[in-house]
C-alpha cells in the first residue's frame, strides 16, 4: 500500500507533467515482458492526466506496441510514416492535437539516433524516455541526474554498453531535448518509480538546472514551513513564523529538485561584527544523505565570504559531528554577537555553539 508521503510525492509532479509532450521508446524484445505491459498501464494514467504521449517500437513490429496499447485503453493512432520521415512530424502533432495518442515505427533507428532527436524536436518533446534491455551504470549503478555537460568525464566509471547510450543521450540534450530517460525496461514499476520521485530508479541526462540551491521566494515560505515543522516540534530548530521569514526572506535558500523544494539554509549576517550565523539548515527526511546539507553549508559560507564576512557560526542541538566534520570548532556563547547572545539565552534552548574562520582577510564596512 502507498504511504501518504509517496502519494504526495506524486501529485507534487501531476501538474508539472500536464500538457507536456513524452516520447517513449519502447524495444521490441521487451513487448512480452510483464514489465512492460505494467508500464503501459501506467502510461495509460499518465495520458489521463494529460501527458501528450507518442509511444515508438524499436527493431520490432509497430502492430505489437500498437495492440498493447488498446489492450491497455490507451486512446492511441497510428502514425502512417515512420520516424524518420520528416512528415511524421506534421500528423504526430495532428494525433496529439485531437486528444490522442500517436504510436509511431523507430524501428529503423537506434534508441537515440540523429533521426530519433530530430522528430523529439520537431514534437516539441519534454523527455525522451527510453525502455531497453541494456542500461547506463555509472560505477556499477544508475546515475540519476548528469549534466550533459559533465558526460564525458564519467564514460571511464561507465559500462561498455552503456557508454553509447550516454553519449547519445548528452548529444540530444545539447541539440535542445531537455531531458533523456535510459530505464531498464524488465524492472518492475520502472516508469512510476523514474518519473515519480525526485531521485528516480534509472539514468537521466539533462540539459537544464535539475538539481539547484537558489534564493527563498515567497510562493515558497509556506512550503519551508511544512518542511521544517517536524523539526521544529523536535527542539532540533528554533520556531519561525510566515511573517519572521518573510521580513528576512533575503537571508534563506533553498535546494530544488526537478523544481521541488527539498532543503534549505539561512544565512543571517550581523556586519557590525563580522559574522554571520548559519541557520535554519533542514533536508527532507527523504533526501537525507546526500550530501545536500553538506552543499548547502559550502553555499551559505560562499555567500558569506563574498559579502567579505570572516567568521560563520551555528547553534545546533543535535548536528554537533556534522557541523565538526566541516571544520567548525566548538566555541562558547561569548563568540555571538550580542543580540543574538541574548536571544540565545532568552531562548532556554541547550544549544552548542560552533564557530568557523571562512577568510583571514575581511572586507571591512
Amino acid at each position: 500500500m502507498a504511504q501518504p508521503s509517496d502519494v504526495r510525492e506524486v501529485l507534487q509532479y501531476i501538474p508539472q507533467f500536464r500538457g507536456k509532450v513524452f516520447l517513449v521508446l519502447i524495444e521490441a524484445g521487451l513487448l512480452p515482458e510483464p514489465a512492460v505491459a505494467e508500464t503501459l498501464l501506467d502510461l495509460a494514467v499518465l495520458e489521463d492526466l494529460g501527458v501528450k504521449l507518442v509511444l515508438g517500437v524499436l527493431g520490432g513490429d509497430l502492430k505489437d506496441l500498437f495492440d498493447w496499447t488498446l489492450e491497455c485503453e490507451i486512446m492511441a493512432a497510428r502514425v502512417s510514416r515512420p520516424i524518420t520521415d520528416a512528415t511524421a512530424i506534421r500528423e504526430t502533432l495532428d494525433i496529439l492535437a485531437r486528444g490522442q495518442s500517436a504510436v509511431i515505427d523507430a524501428s529503423a533507428t537506434g534508441p537515440l539516433d540523429g533521426p530519433v532527436v530530430d522528430f523529439a524536436l520537431g514534437i516539441g518533446v519534454a523527455k525522451i524516455i527510453t525502455l531497453l534491455e541494456e542500461e547506463i551504470l555509472i560505477d556499477g549503478a544508475p546515475a540519476h541526474a548528469i549534466r550533459a555537460a559533465e558526460t564525458a568525464a564519467l564514460e571511464d566509471r561507465t559500462n561498455a554498453a552503456g557508454v553509447p547510450l550516454l553519449r547519445s543521450a548528452a548529444a540530444a540534450c545539447q541539440r535542445g531535448v531537455p531531458r533523456v530517460h535510459v530505464l531498464n525496461g524488465r524492472r518492475q514499476g520502472v516508469l512510476v518509480d523514474e518519473l515519480f520521485s525526485n531521485e528516480g530508479v534509472g539514468t537521466m541526462v539533462h540539459a537544464d538546472s535539475y538539481r539547484m540551491i537558489r534564493p527563498l521566494r515567497e510562493e515558497d515560505i509556506p512550503e519551508l514551513l511544512g518542511m521544517i515543522g517536524r523539526s521544529v516540534r523536535r527542539t532540533k530548530l528554533v520556531e519561525r513564523t510566515y511573517e519572521d521569514i518573510q521580513s528576512r526572506i533575503g537571508d534563506f535558500h533553498v535546494m530544488t529538485i526537478d523544481g521541488n523544494v527539498v532543503a534549505c539554509v539561512a544565512l543571517h549576517p550581523y556586519p557590525a561584527e563580522q559574522c554571520a550565523e548559519v541557520a535554519c539548515l533542514y533536508v527532507k527526511q527523504a533526501h537525507e544523505g546526500r550530501g545536500y546539507g553538506r552543499h548547502l553549508v559550502g553555499h551559505a559560507e560562499e555567500a558569506a565570504a563574498r559579502a567579505g564576512i570572516p567568521r560563520v557560526f551555528a547553534l545546533t542541538n543535535r548536528a554537533a559531528p556534522f557541523f565538526a566534520g566541516l571544520g567548525y570548532s566548538q566555541a562558547t556563547v561569548d563568540v555571538l554577537p550580542q543580540r543574538r547572545r541574548q536571544q540565545f539565552e532568552a531562548s532556554g534552548r541547550d544549544s552548542l555553539v560552533f564557530s568557523k574562520i571562512i577568510s583571514e582577510n575581511p572586507t571591512l564596512p
